[in-house]
């Protein structure tokens, strides 16, 4: 199986040596402001039936806050990746072993990760600061970002603008790129990245995809078609409240960060929160849960904002919501193993937009329906896209296959989008020859 790059703590060290180590990074932790994940793995278990996957559900259902599924028990063919606190290895692996499920570490100490990636967002932040630009290949903040979009958006003004369409439950802004020609009532393509906030790679690809627009328009004669036909719009920070949160507290949270009364667990899954088969298998009532659907449909200001968008626009002819990680292309439907009435269309698209992924840099990706490729998923985006009337309705999950998970090295960002870009690009494509 795959292990972590640049290792764990090392079996050189004594009792007390890591014993110092991790209250040395416990401390600086509490310096920094943000939770600490040292001596925290992921392991990945390879469940051989559907009664070894039920044993690993139950687990997610008894400790919700002490296991974090990264990749949840889908089916037997794909493996599951689950974070353990350093405090629950015991009892994690313990009862992995009681039950015969077959593990291996993948990530053995996720803080050294984490700090490295730190280290990269300082050093790159420096050489901006220094040569007054702005990398590509950075992970930023939603501060960089932000401002980012107002230089953009000044520079490009001939072809992109910004557009307001809502605050977040913290009163954050939320930010729409509209890349366009001009021209009234035109149909539209429409992107969304970090809609889970933890999977940065998917910002960054949103990021270098709304320059790699700008930069091939005059050049590249499928993309100068397109928008010479069709806007683009693109929404870059899906989940800006839980975006800054990663940032500023912890890394690995995926949910926004809307409280309920009287209910401690703080956040709603925005990919569990759209109306269609809102409820149903692949979401969790449980509001601690990484899946909690939230209280009701579009109950969630962040969702909402786009709903009204997109219906008050009423000519999209394309949704796709980029994710990480596991390398796919999927189509509706998640909530449901029905085929939708043009699946045999949409498989073509999603084989051809993954050719043309791979052609870039060998990376391969699989494809389908969600709920045959990956796992059942309710209220997710794409099926209420779909059951919305629009027909090209596509969900992404990016790099990698479980070598990093969400934490995915900025050296990986421009190869990323770079190959993301293309299958994009072919969709978009279709889309523009098969009007409807």
């Amino acid at each position: 199986m795959q292990g972590t790059q640049g290792g764990g703590i090392g079996p050189g060290l004594s009792p007390v040596d890591r014993r110092t180590l991790l209250f040395c990074n416990f401390i600086l932790a509490v310096a920094w402001g943000q939770v600490n994940f040292t001596g925290d793995q992921v392991l990945r278990v390879l469940a051989k039936n559907e009664k070894q996957l039920s044993l690993l559900r139950d687990l997610e259902i008894q400790k919700p806050q002490k296991v974090d599924f990264w990749r949840g028990p889908a089916r037997p063919s794909l493996p599951v990746d689950m974070r353990v606190p350093f405090s629950e290895l015991p009892s994690g692996k313990a009862y992995l072993k009681s039950h015969g499920l077959g593990y291996s570490g993948m990530i053995k100490d996720i803080q050294v990760l984490l700090d490295e990636e730190r280290d990269a967002m300082a050093r790159s932040r420096r050489l901006e600061r220094s040569t007054n630009g702005f990398s590509y290949s950075s992970y930023h903040t939603l501060e960089e970002i932000y401002n980012w979009i107002d230089n953009f958006v000044a520079e490009h003004s001939n072809l992109v603008s910004k557009i307001h369409i809502g605050k977040s439950f913290e009163n954050r802004s939320i930010l729409v790129l509209k890349f366009s020609t001009g021209g009234p009532n035109r149909t539209a393509i429409w992107i969304d990245t970090g809609i889970h906030s933890r999977e940065w790679i998917t910002h960054a690809t949103g990021i270098w995809i709304s320059q790699k627009i700008v930069n091939a328009y005059s050049k590249d004669h499928v993309l100068k078609k397109v928008l010479n036909t069709m806007d683009i719009f693109i929404e870059i920070v899906t989940n800006p409240d839980g975006f800054a949160f990663t940032h500023s507290m912890n890394r690995l949270w995926r949910k926004n960060k809307s409280i309920q009364p009287g209910i401690v667990c703080v956040g709603v899954d925005l990919n569990r929160n759209w109306r269609t088969g809102f409820g149903g298998n692949g979401s969790n009532k449980n509001p601690c849960s990484e899946t909690y659907r939230g209280p009701a449909p579009e109950s969630e200001p962040e969702v909402a904002a786009i709903v009204a968008f997109i219906t008050g626009h009423g000519n999209f002819k394309a949704m796709i919501s980029i994710h990480s990680y596991s390398q796919m292309v999927m189509y509706p439907y998640g909530h449901s193993l029905e085929p939708v009435p043009n699946h045999k269309e949409l498989f073509e698209l999603a084989k051809d937009a993954v050719k043309a992924l791979y052609k870039v840099h060998g990376m391969e990706y699989i494809f389908g329906s969600i709920s045959t490729t990956l796992d059942s998923a309710s209220g997710i985006t794409v099926d209420w896209a779909y059951d919305s009337g629009i027909k090209y309705a596509f969900s992404f999950e990016l790099r990698d296959t479980g070598q990093y998970g969400f934490l995915l090295p900025a050296s990986q960002i421009v190869p990323t989008a770079e190959e993301t870009w293309m299958a994009l690009r072919t969709i978009m494509k279709h889309t523009l020859n098969h009007p409807y």
